[in-house]
């Protein structure tokens, strides 16, 4: 009896390493012969080495190669090797210009390259210090260039040339949350919302139409109690050659320089996440504290960006999208049936670009309302920043209709280790309700970026504006519902449907301060959180919100992280004021448990309770929460198709029940399959892991599982960045291996990538291959499947180690350069197993017993082989 995975760990690596250290020794040699006396084989007149018998030397053809630039892989594509002029004997990598494009040089260099094989081919040695070498036996071309000629490098991202658009599909994304509250002596209150994106990817353009809904059975009100409005329709693609993103539809104003409304029109903004990471902004941040297991809503003019289900305690949502600016709603509605609302203004740092570079953004619609469709007149704008030196920045833009106009200009000034400041002032005028209104607005900015600390960013404005300065958003407030918000019952109710206190007027903004600062401080283990917001008005009383969250690591006696976190917050708006503090001492338990002590006052009551949570796996965590006069409970999963939450708590005899499920669904041409989801519509990658099921493929989380038909998207990606995915070697089922277990992919926003991993899957054992006169096939000789996948490299007289074998296919054996043969595997496979190896007769494939290649068998192509000039 012969064991199988010992001959496997032995005969392989003997077999490649004996042949390598052959290779080796030629390395830089012309003619290459082997002496095969150093070989162990009883026939050493049958033996076919011709894949190894030139070192330093690649024949003249065209290869399929993996391209590496400093080491980064680029992509699979057709390499060719010319004879170079000067060396007919000789051989040399054609690197093409569209080659050449994908390597990011600078302008100026790339023009620096001479020509050659009648401009098929450009020639690196142009540029001192890049050099160019092949490796057949990996099948890998290195190109290394020192950085000085590269347009700009930062690790993971890569020039436009390396975009991939991905490929023509539908994708459905959902968020789905249900709550189920009873209450001592009233009704069940059952509440269900959510939101999502229908799409279709067709070449570079993303269409898509985003909806959101929710359906209350029990609610003060008769109005409203089920809603579902598609919160608009868009596409969009990328524009690489302009650094800039183009919008048609229904949409948000993104702008540096003025509020944001809702529009419809066109867009062309120059979109930083097309930038380098470290030349890009930042997303905006919701911090707060939840007493019990709470939903968190965050929505802008009526339109829900984010919805989630946070646990008991602090809470802090960090994956907004970077392009929200203006003022957030943030709603938290907690199991006990209270209610947090508070708004939340971003901050964006100065105006800034790059030394030579224009930055803009350009606009023109007409103004549109979710309930009331287009309302205005057409209206266009744009804005733009102009980098004039290493330190200074120009910038200014204008936004006009027929009764409104506003201008602005300012200057952005880089103080390098002091951070940068930027100054504008912007003037408007308006006519409405038979007013004329004119006033200018100031803003001072500043920020600075802590490299050093783990890139933490210091940021601070101010805004002061004049008692007769309107914005855009506040003069389409005006028109439509009065300058006292009387018109329409501006300010009864928001957009949930609840009152929302007395009627407010509109504009007269004076002064907003915002800061955020968050910094660690690695000698004391702690890090610091703050941001404050407040906004004065002319007219009416401030609204403010400020936020401080500290926290420290330390050991006490044998117990080692421990932590402390305080977390203090203050909202005030119009006539709603809320306090809240959160006081947290965690230590750990057991093998990844934490159990937290929590003191917190909100609302004016105080609180005391302790949480146990834990990781039960890579998938499931848990927390359980209890007080004086509650329990609670809440579990999230992680899924294959989906993420999902439970939620659980008691109250003085009231109980609340809550779920909720994030995932979604992508069609390509390729294949289908259900997945968890990222960003609503976003970017996402198909992998085909070759018909193979329950294949582990992961991108930077949790892995997921190829379906029945091999298909697994995996949604954790960012846009504009080098991304890898990979199958996960350590939990691949039985009997199946992957010959290809990575891939790398630059996606641009919104694309459906789509790669192809080399997976096989079947059974593995020895066997011995008999060709039809008794001989063996010669050593060295390759073993493939239908789908050319290699199975196994013959050895000394015909023994080979195969996998992937299934019942009744067929596997073709090569060697030199045209013969061939076909073998074909038992219909039955042993019942004991493989354990005894098979005895397999390989028939030649023609009757001249030459075949020019298996895909006059399969009709697939062979994508190793090449074709000599």
């Amino acid at each position: 009896m012969l064991n199988a995975s010992k001959i496997k760990n032995t005969l392989r690596p003997g077999l490649v390493g004996g042949l390598m250290s052959l290779a080796g020794t030629a390395l830089g040699a012309g003619d290459i012969e082997f002496n095969t006396d150093v070989l162990d084989l009883n026939d050493r007149s049958n033996i076919d080495l011709s894949r190894f018998a030139r070192g330093g030397f690649i024949l003249p053809g065209t290869y399929t190669m993996f391209v590496q630039i400093n080491g980064q892989p680029i992509s699979e594509q057709a390499v060719a090797f010319y004879p170079p002029e000067d060396d007919p004997k000789g051989s040399q990598a054609c690197v093409s210009p569209a080659l050449v494009e994908q390597l990011g040089l600078k302008a100026s260099d790339a023009a620096r390259l001479t020509a050659w094989k009648d401009g098929e081919c450009l020639d690196l040695q142009g540029l001192p210090g890049a050099q160019v070498s092949a490796d057949l036996a990996t099948s890998t071309l290195d190109i290394n260039l020192p950085h000085a000629y590269l347009e700009y490098s930062a690790l993971n991202w890569d020039p436009p040339a390396r975009w991939d658009e991905g490929v023509p599909g539908l994708l459905v994304d959902y968020n789905l949350t249900a709550q189920s509250n009873a209450q001592k002596n009233e009704r069940t209150r059952n509440h269900l919302s959510g939101n999502g994106t229908l799409g279709a990817n067709a070449g570079a353009w993303r269409l898509r139409a985003d909806w959101q809904g929710r359906v209350d059975s029990a609610r003060d009100r008769s109005a409203g109690e089920q809603k579902l409005e598609w919160s608009r329709y868009y596409a969009y693609r990328a524009i690489p050659s302009l650094k800039a993103r183009l919008v048609v539809g229904e949409n948000y104003l993104y702008s540096d320089l003025f509020d944001s409304f809702r529009f419809t029109g066109a867009a062309l903004n120059s979109d930083e996440s097309q930038l380098p990471p470290n030349l890009r902004g930042y997303a905006p941040e919701v911090v707060g504290v939840a007493k019990t297991n709470a939903r968190v809503v965050v929505s802008q003019q009526g339109r829900v960006l984010y919805e989630t289900l946070v646990a008991a305690g602090p809470f802090r949502i960090q994956d907004l999208n970077d392009a929200v600016t203006g003022t957030l709603d943030v709603r938290v509605e907690e199991q006990d049936g209270s209610v947090q609302t508070f708004k939340l203004n971003t901050a964006g740092v100065p105006y800034l670009t790059r030394p030579g570079q224009v930055r803009y953004k350009l606009a023109t619609g007409r103004p549109s309302d979710l309930q009331y469709g287009a309302d205005g007149n057409f209206f266009g704008t744009g804005e733009f920043s102009w980098g004039i030196s290493n330190g200074w920045s120009l910038f200014g833009g204008a936004i006009t209709d027929n009764n409104y106009r506003a201008a602005t200009v300012g200057a952005g000034r880089d103080l390098l280790a002091l951070g940068a400041l930027s100054l504008d002032v912007t003037q408007s005028h308006a006519n409405v309700w038979n007013q004329t209104l004119s006033g200018k607005s100031y803003r001072l900015q500043y920020s600075k970026n802590f490299e050093q600390y783990d890139s933490q960013v210091t940021f601070a404005g101010y805004r002061f504006s004049d008692k007769n300065f309107l914005s855009m958003s506040e003069y389409l407030d005006a028109r439509h519902y009065g300058m006292n918000g009387e018109l329409a019952g501006r300010g009864k109710y928001d957009e949930f449907g609840q009152y929302a206190g007395e009627f407010k007027p509109i504009g007269g903004n004076k002064a907003l301060y915002t800061a955020t600062v968050n910094k660690q401080f690695r000698d004391l283990g702690a890090t610091v959180y703050a941001s404050y917001n407040k906004q004065t008005y002319w007219s009416r009383p401030a609204s403010q919100r400020w936020n401080l969250s500290v926290s420290r690591y330390f050991n006490v006696g044998t117990v080692k992280n421990m932590s402390l976190s305080l977390n203090v917050y203050r909202t005030q708006d119009y006539n709603y004021k809320d306090n809240g503090m959160a006081l947290t001492v965690s230590l750990p338990l057991g093998r990844s448990g934490t159990l937290s002590l929590d003191a917190n006052r909100t609302a004016g009551k105080n609180g005391f309770s302790t949480r146990y949570s834990d990781r039960l796996d890579e998938r499931n965590s848990y927390q359980l929460s209890a007080s004086d006069n509650s329990a609670s409970g809440y579990l999230s999963h992680t899924g294959e198709q989906a993420d999902l939450t439970l939620a659980a708590s008691r109250q003085q005899g009231n109980t609340s029940l809550s779920m909720s499920a994030r995932g979604g669904g992508t069609l390509t041409r390729h294949g289908a399959a259900l997945h968890r989801t990222g960003s609503m519509g976003g970017t996402r990658l198909m992998v085909d892991t070759s018909g193979v099921a329950d294949v582990p493929v992961r991108g930077y989380g949790t892995p997921t599982r190829s379906n029945a038909f091999g298909k697994a998207v995996i949604a954790d990606l960012s846009s504009y960045q080098r991304t890898a995915a990979s199958v996960d070697l350590e939990r691949l089922p039985k009997n199946v291996e992957a010959t290809q277990s990575v891939t790398q992919v630059t996606l641009t926003e919104g694309a459906i990538g789509y790669r192809s991993l080399e997976v096989i899957s079947g059974e593995k054992a020895m066997a011995v291959l008999r060709l039809s006169d008794g001989s063996a096939p010669p050593f060295g000789a390759q073993v493939k499947n239908a789908n050319q996948q290699d199975t196994g490299i013959v050895n000394d007289g015909g023994s080979v180690y195969l996998s992937g074998i299934q019942a009744g296919e067929q596997m073709f054996v090569s060697w030199g350069e045209r013969s061939r043969c076909v073998l074909t595997l038992p219909q039955a496979l042993p019942a004991d197993g493989l354990t005894h190896a098979l005895q397999l007769d390989c028939r030649m494939a023609a009757t001249d017993q030459t075949l020019s290649s298996p895909a006059e068998l399969t009709g697939k192509p062979t994508a190793t082989e090449h074709t000599s000039s």
